[in-house]
C-alpha cells in the first residue's frame, strides 16, 4: 500500500508540458481558468455533451430531433441572394435523401474548402426553409469508411471565455487537450480513494473510470454514473475532514468542568425568568449543560431566528458559569448591540447577587480602570463588551466560558485572542441570529456543534409582510400614520445601493425629505441614523427614537443587528428588490418584538427582475429564517452567505448543496460510519482513504492523523 502516490507525477506537471499547449497557451489558460497543472485541466468538467456516436440516414430525420449527424456527397453549390441577403447553399445526399447546408458567413473559405462530390460527415442544427430540411453553419469532416458508426464517446463542451476562444482555445479545442491528457493517464495515476464497500454499496466506478466517463462518456448512464461518483466523493472526504476536526477538537481539547448547576442558576430559573422556557430553548439548554460538563471545549454554535430567545439561553449559561466559580464574557460586534445586550441583561439580574459590567470603546478611563481591577480580583462575575474585550489589559480572573453574538462579524483570529485570556481554554458559545440553512451549516461550520431554537416564544405575534409598488406610496405614509395615533413608532429604511457614500448619502437625504413632508414637525418627530454620523449623535438619535421622544427612524441598514425597540410596529423597506433575502429578513426582525400586531412594507419601483421578484414573494410567504435561508442559497448560491466563505470548504466543483442533497445525506451517514469504527484510520479498508488525506496535507485542514 505503501507505494501508492495520490496526485501522481504526472498530474502535478505544469500545462505547458502538454502537447498542444506550449508556454503561450499555458499562460492563457493560467489567467482565465486557473489552470496550472495537468490535475487542473482534469478537474475542468464539460459543461455538456454532443451526441456524435451514431450516423442518421436522411430518411429518417423527422422533425422532432433538434441536431442530427449525417453522411453524404456534396451535390452542388450556388451562392443566392445580395447584400446582406447573401448566402451560400449545398446540396448534400446520401443514398435516402437530400438536405440543404446554408452558410451566411465565411463563404468564400468555404467556397474554397468544399468540394462537390466529395463524401463529408456532417453535424448540426435541423431546421426547415419552404419544407425543406436544413443545417445552417454545420460542422464538417471528410468521410471516411473508419467513421462509418460515428464517434466512440459523447463529444464533450467545456467552459471557455473569449479571451481563451480569440487564442483557438474554445469548449471544443479544449476537448482535444483534455483527450490528449487521458490518453496519457493510465490507472496508477489515478488510484482509487474510496473504500471497496462504498464503490459496491452505491455501484460507483473506480477513479479512475470516473474521470475517463465524466469527460468523454460512452453514453449519458456512463456519465450519470461518474458524476454521482465524483460528487459523491467530493461531498464525502469534506464531511470526513470535518469529522476528524472534530475527533480532535474532542480528544485533545482540554476544557474546564462545570460539574454543579448551583444557586444562581436555581434561582433565577425559578424565581426570576420572565417567561416559561419553550421546549426549544430547554432542549439547546441541556446540550450546552451536557457539553460543558466533560472536561472538553465546548465549541457550540447557536442558531435561533430572530426573536427565538438566545439571549435568555445564553444568561442561563453564564449562570453556570458562576455557579461554578467562573466568570463570563459576551462579546458583540456593535457598541449599539453591547449596551443593549447589557441593559438587558442587567435588568435580568436586578434582584441577584451577580455583578455585571459593560467594556466598550467609549467606557471613560476611571470606569474602565474599576472594571479591569474588578475583573482580574474575581469581584466581577459577567463582563459584556465590544472588541474592547480582545485587549491585553483585559485580563480575567478565570473565564470559563466566552460568548460571541452575531459570529460573521468576528474572525477566527479574534475568537483565538479570547481564549488566550485563560490557562485552559474557556467554553465558547457563538450566536446567530442569521438562519444558515442546515445543510450549509453542517457543512460550513461542521467543527462547530450546532444547536438550533426553532421555535418562537408564546405570545410573539408573526409580522404581516406586504409587497406594494412606489405609486402606493400615499396609502403606506397613512397607514404609518394610524399606527402612530395608535402610539406605535415605524422605521424606514433606505439602502445602501451607490458604491459612492455621497451618492447614498444623497438618496437618504432625499427620503428623509421625502418623508418630512408626509410627517411636518411639530405633530411628527424624526430620528435619522446613518454610517457617516459622528458615532454620539447616531446614539443619540437611537436613543430618542427608544425613548419614544421620535416617532419616526429613517436610516441605513446599519440598524440591521439588534436594536429592541418593542414599540415599533412597522418597518418599510425602501426599494426592497435592492436587498439580499437574509437582509430583508434580518431587518424585518427589527419590528414584532413587542405584544402588539406587526407589519413590514416591501416598497419598490414596477420594473422587477424574476429573482427580486421570488425574493419578495418568499418574504411575503413566511417568517421563517430557515425556510428564507434555504432559498437564498438556492438563489444565490453558497458563496455568498456570510461568515461560511472563511471555511473555504465550499468550494466544490461538481457537488451542489441544494441539488445533491441526497449525495450529502449519504456523504454524512457514511463518512459518520467510518469514524465510529476506525477513527484513527487504521483498518486495512480505510487505508486508501488514509492515504488520500495524508497526500492532501497541505490543501486540507488535516491533523494528527498518523
Amino acid at each position: 500500500m505503501s507505494s501508492i502516490n495520490f496526485d501522481a507525477p504526472i498530474l502535478s506537471s505544469p500545462i505547458e508540458y502538454l502537447k498542444g499547449v506550449g508556454p503561450l497557451r499555458a499562460d492563457i489558460l493560467k489567467k482565465e481558468l486557473q489552470i496550472f497543472t495537468f490535475r487542473d485541466l482534469l478537474d475542468h468538467f464539460p459543461l455538456r455533451h454532443i451526441d456524435r456516436t451514431k450516423i442518421t440516414q436522411l430518411a429518417a430525420v423527422s422533425p422532432s430531433m433538434e441536431y442530427i449527424q449525417v453522411a453524404g456527397t456534396i451535390q452542388s453549390m450556388q451562392v443566392l441572394g445580395e447584400n446582406r441577403g447573401r448566402r451560400l447553399v449545398a446540396q448534400l445526399k446520401d443514398g435516402t435523401g437530400v438536405l440543404e447546408l446554408v452558410w451566411f458567413q465565411g463563404i468564400n473559405w468555404i467556397q474554397k474548402n468544399i468540394q462537390i462530390g466529395q463524401a463529408y460527415l456532417v453535424y448540426g442544427k435541423t431546421g426547415y426553409f419552404n419544407g425543406m430540411l436544413q443545417l445552417t453553419h454545420p460542422e464538417m469532416e471528410v468521410y471516411t469508411p473508419a467513421k462509418a458508426g460515428g464517434k466512440a464517446f459523447l463529444e464533450p463542451i467545456y467552459p471557455s471565455t473569449e479571451k481563451l476562444k480569440a487564442k483557438s482555445l474554445g469548449g471544443r479545442q479544449l476537448g482535444k487537450l483534455l483527450f490528449t491528457l487521458l490518453e496519457a493517464l493510465q490507472e496508477r495515476d489515478l488510484p482509487e480513494n474510496l473504500p471497496a464497500r462504498l464503490l459496491q454499496e452505491y455501484q460507483f466506478p473506480t477513479r479512475y473510470e470516473a474521470y475517463q466517463q465524466i469527460h468523454f462518456p460512452i453514453s449519458d448512464p456512463a456519465y450519470q454514473r461518474a458524476l454521482a461518483r465524483l460528487k459523491f466523493e467530493e461531498l464525502f472526504i469534506a464531511q470526513l475532514r470535518l469529522g476528524l476536526i472534530k475527533l480532535e477538537r474532542h480528544r485533545y481539547s482540554r476544557g474546564v468542568v462545570f460539574s454543579q448547576v448551583g444557586e444562581h442558576f436555581n434561582n433565577f430559573y425559578h424565581n426570576h425568568l420572565p417567561f416559561a422556557l419553550t421546549n426549544a430553548q430547554k432542549r439547546v439548554l441541556k446540550e450546552i449543560r451536557q457539553d460543558m460538563a466533560h472536561g472538553r471545549q465546548m465549541n457550540r454554535l447557536l442558531q435561533g431566528d430572530v426573536g427565538s430567545g438566545k439571549t435568555i439561553v445564553a444568561l442561563l449559561s453564564m449562570l453556570l458559569a458562576v455557579d461554578n466559580g467562573f466568570q463570563a464574557s459576551l462579546m458583540a460586534p456593535t457598541e449599539i448591540l453591547a449596551t443593549q445586550h447589557y441593559q438587558g441583561l442587567s435588568a435580568l439580574l436586578k434582584e441577584m447577587p451577580v455583578k455585571i459590567a459593560l467594556l466598550t470603546g467609549s467606557t471613560k478611563a476611571a470606569a474602565r480602570k474599576k472594571i479591569l481591577k474588578e475583573l482580574a480580583e474575581g469581584e466581577l462575575h459577567l463582563l459584556v463588551g465590544t472588541h474592547a474585550l480582545l485587549e491585553d489589559p483585559v485580563q480575567f480572573r478565570q473565564l470559563g466560558l466566552a460568548i460571541i453574538d452575531e459570529q460573521h462579524r468576528f474572525g477566527v483570529a479574534q475568537r483565538a485572542r479570547l481564549w488566550k485570556k485563560a490557562s485552559i481554554p474557556p467554553h465558547v458559545l457563538v450566536m446567530t441570529a442569521t438562519p444558515i440553512p442546515r445543510t450549509l451549516a453542517m457543512t460550513a461550520y461542521g467543527d462547530l456543534d450546532y444547536s438550533i431554537i426553532d421555535e418562537l416564544p408564546p405570545g410573539r405575534q408573526p409580522i404581516t409582510t406586504v409587497h406594494r409598488f412606489d405609486y402606493s406610496r400615499a396609502q403606506v405614509m397613512d397607514f404609518i400614520k394610524e399606527e402612530i395615533q395608535k402610539g406605535r413608532q415605524a422605521y424606514c429604511i433606505f439602502p445602501l445601493i451607490e458604491e459612492s457614500e455621497k451618492l447614498d448619502l444623497e438618496n437618504l437625504m432625499r427620503g428623509y425629505e421625502n418623508i418630512k413632508a408626509f410627517f411636518p414637525e411639530p405633530k411628527y418627530w424624526i430620528s435619522m441614523v446613518h454610517g457617516r454620523m459622528a458615532p454620539d449623535i447616531k446614539e443619540t438619535n437611537m436613543q430618542r427614537f427608544v425613548q419614544n421622544d421620535t416617532q419616526i427612524m429613517v436610516a441605513t441598514t446599519v440598524i440591521e443587528v439588534g436594536v429592541n425597540v418593542p414599540n415599533a410596529s412597522v418597518m418599510v423597506i425602501e426599494s426592497a428588490e435592492k436587498f439580499g433575502l437574509s437582509q430583508l429578513h434580518q431587518l424585518r426582525g427589527r419590528v414584532g418584538r413587542g405584544s402588539e400586531k406587526s407589519f413590514c412594507i416591501l416598497l419598490t419601483g414596477t420594473q422587477l427582475t424574476n429573482e427580486a421578484r421570488e425574493r419578495l414573494k418568499i418574504m411575503c410567504a413566511t417568517n421563517d429564517g430557515f425556510r428564507i435561508a434555504e432559498k437564498d442559497l438556492e438563489l444565490r448560491g453558497p458563496g455568498d452567505i456570510e461568515g461560511t466563505r472563511q471555511s473555504g470548504m465550499l468550494n466544490f466543483k461538481l457537488a451542489d448543496l441544494i441539488k445533491d442533497k441526497q449525495w450529502l445525506d449519504a456523504a454524512k451517514y457514511q463518512a459518520a460510519q467510518v469514524l465510529e469504527t476506525d477513527p484513527e484510520l487504521k483498518r486495512e479498508e480505510n487505508s486508501a482513504l488514509k492515504f488520500y488525506l495524508q497526500a492532501q496535507k497541505g490543501k486540507l485542514a488535516w491533523s494528527r492523523i498518523s
